[in-house]
């Protein structure tokens, strides 16, 4: 039988809350007993840790979950399995996932925890079957896609971007990605199979929008805010839809810059439709469903998954600074030794 008294839990804590961009610095590493567990509670050791970019969010105040703060845990979805239980609804050796944070071991209640099954690799569940997947999926579907429609996609070799694009396509629409090199910008096209891809970096980005694009854009998935959602507004058809993923832009700064032009503007003038969501909206049964096509479309190769795994709790504030900074292809994780 385990002996919890053992084990040992390395934990990464907010140490300070940045101000402006975030630094290795504004976290720290704690180690201490892992501490016995109450009636009903649950001790998962936790196998990969998603890098978000809300994870950043979390530190500027309350979003769909409390504010981070120093001092405690730095939050972040995982997926784990469950060691020793007190509670009858879990067993030793059940997948779990949920806001485990950043650390090797999280004592949980039963209503904190999802249990699940793993329909392929433990990666994959947590990349294109996950909440990434997933989050992809369901905003295309708010988008009502129709076949020959020109779809737009911001941080489009991000973890969701990647795999919005690839819905896209096979939905028969034109895709356009919006990335932040050229090196990004031909992996898009040679292996994800994106139509055109513009670099924001480019002084010319307007421009080669404009030429990407000469029928326009129909349906613009935007993942970060900021300039680029004006730029995406000025280049929409009438009757266009955005869905509002995101805005990763905003979120590694010391205050928010000021609203993009032409809200409400072209929104009214264009008859525009924005559309804001989070992946939690979504019932168990859609989940399921979702995650059954996505699979399939893994299966039948229409979707190539892209994942970027970092090793070592230890590189947890590592993984999210180089998402922040744009460093990463497809969706990125960190694996616990």
């Amino acid at each position: 039988m385990l002996n919890i008294s053992t084990l040992k839990n390395q934990q990464i804590y907010l140490k300070s809350s940045p101000m402006d961009k975030l630094l290795e610095e504004h976290f720290e590493i704690k180690i201490s007993n892992v501490e016995n567990l109450n009636n009903d509670q649950i001790l998962v050791e936790i196998i990969y840790i998603s890098i978000d970019a809300a994870n950043r969010a979390w530190m500027q105040g309350r979003t769909y979950r409390s504010q981070v703060l120093p001092g405690d845990v730095m939050g972040g979805y995982a997926l784990g399995k469950v060691i020793f239980s007190n509670n009858k609804n879990f067993n030793v050796g059940d997948y779990v996932e949920g806001d485990l944070g950043w650390q090797n071991y999280a004592i949980k209640n039963e209503n904190e925890l999802i249990k699940t099954t793993i329909k392929s690799s433990e990666n994959l569940h947590m990349s294109v079957l996950g909440i990434t997947g997933r989050t992809a999926y369901f905003g295309l579907e708010l988008a009502n896609l129709k076949e020959g429609e020109t779809v737009l996609i911001s941080a489009a070799a991000g973890a969701v971007g990647n795999v919005a694009g690839q819905i896209a396509k096979i939905k028969g629409c034109k895709v356009i990605g919006i990335t932040s090199s050229e090196d990004k910008a031909k992996w898009l096209i040679d292996e994800l199979g994106f139509d055109g891809v513009v670099n924001y970096k480019n002084n010319n980005f307007v421009k080669d929008l404009r030429s990407l694009c000469p029928e326009k854009v129909d349906v613009y998935f935007d993942n970060v805010g900021g300039p680029i959602f004006e730029s995406a507004l000025f280049a929409m058809n009438n009757y266009g839809r955005i869905i509002c993923c995101g805005a990763v832009s905003q979120y590694d700064q010391a205050a928010p810059q000021n609203g993009p032009r032409g809200v409400p503007g072209l929104i009214v003038t264009k008859r525009l439709t924005l559309k804001g969501f989070i992946v939690m909206d979504f019932n168990q049964k859609e989940e399921e469903e979702a995650e059954n096509t996505l699979l399939g479309w893994v299966n039948e190769k229409k979707i190539k998954p892209a994942e970027d795994i970092m090793i070592g709790l230890e590189n947890t504030p590592k993984a999210l600074i180089g998402l922040l900074n744009g460093d990463n292809k497809g969706k990125r994780l960190v694996k616990i030794k």
